[in-house]
């Protein structure tokens, strides 16, 4: 009996071709035009036609490629899946929904695979520039046949950092503050609004580093997995994992004073 689950290289084959596909499907609803088709948490949270119809044909071809998995999805949460299954996916449809709105070039199709509960393999695809990171536990970071490696900077004042923002306004006043006393502590601040791209584009040192409250998994599991694999630090305060409370990447030498930094800021407090 098989008890390694399948390969992450094969797993890895079906996300790149599936968020591929949808990457696809993204970009011409948005030349199309796109419209708000609904709002979440607040009037400024949305969510278009596309995400639904982007991770409707994830869920799709996901069930068709490989039945007896389970899928977590953003627009959809579980599914029918069953909920035993070795195999999760995690998929974020649209991440950056506000940017693909916009027409801003920060939006990726992100999808990551999980065996028992460990992201093993992710893809996240740039909607609008097609740039497109991969990554398997073990097995490294890439973008267009490049291995990644993240900033060797050791210094945080030299830091280029990037944070996003949540939508409720009583949480964007603490980040606000948050922010307001980190920027004196590195060299500037980054908020491109997509949560997957900042991990990649930190992953292959464009960015120093990255912090965000307020993540969900799907926000986070294939740039991670990228950020990890490139040789970023990922993880929350005082040694929890990240999640929601908090996500921090970045290099090994730079994570423990970015830390340090964002709990004197209270950083995963407030609402």
């Amino acid at each position: 009996m098989d008890h390694a689950g399948p390969p992450s290289g094969e797993l890895l084959e079906i996300a790149v071709d599936v968020a591929r596909a949808a990457a696809t499907t993204a970009h011409r609803m948005w030349a199309e035009g796109v419209s708000v088709a609904a709002t979440k948490s607040t009037v400024t949270d949305v969510v278009t036609a596309a995400d639904r119809a982007v991770e409707r044909q994830v869920l799709d071809a996901l069930r068709r490629l490989r039945p007896h998995d389970a899928v977590l999805g953003e627009e959809y949460g579980a599914g029918d899946a069953a909920p035993a299954a070795r195999v999760r996916w995690i998929v974020d449809p649209i991440d950056g929904t506000v940017n693909y709105l916009y027409g801003l070039p920060y939006c990726a199709v992100s999808l990551a695979a999980e065996v028992d509960g460990e992201v093993v393999a992710g893809v996240v695809r740039n909607v609008f520039t097609g740039d497109e990171w991969t990554a398997t536990a073990g097995g490294g970071a890439y973008r267009a046949g490049e291995r990644l490696r993240c900033s060797a900077e050791t210094d945080l004042g030299q830091a280029l950092v990037a944070t996003g923002f949540g939508y409720d306004p009583a949480r964007r006043a603490h980040q606000a503050r948050v922010l307001a006393g980190l920027i004196g502590h590195v060299r500037d601040v980054r908020r491109q609004g997509a949560a997957s791209v900042d991990l990649c584009l930190a992953a292959e040192g464009r960015l120093e580093a990255y912090y965000e409250k307020g993540l969900n998994l799907w926000d986070h599991a294939a740039g991670a997995l990228v950020g990890v694999e490139a040789g970023l630090l990922v993880g929350g305060l005082g040694g929890r994992p990240a999640g929601p409370d908090l996500l921090i990447a970045a290099p090994p030498a730079l994570f423990a004073p970015l830390h340090d930094r964002l709990a004197d800021l209270d950083a995963s407090g407030g609402p």
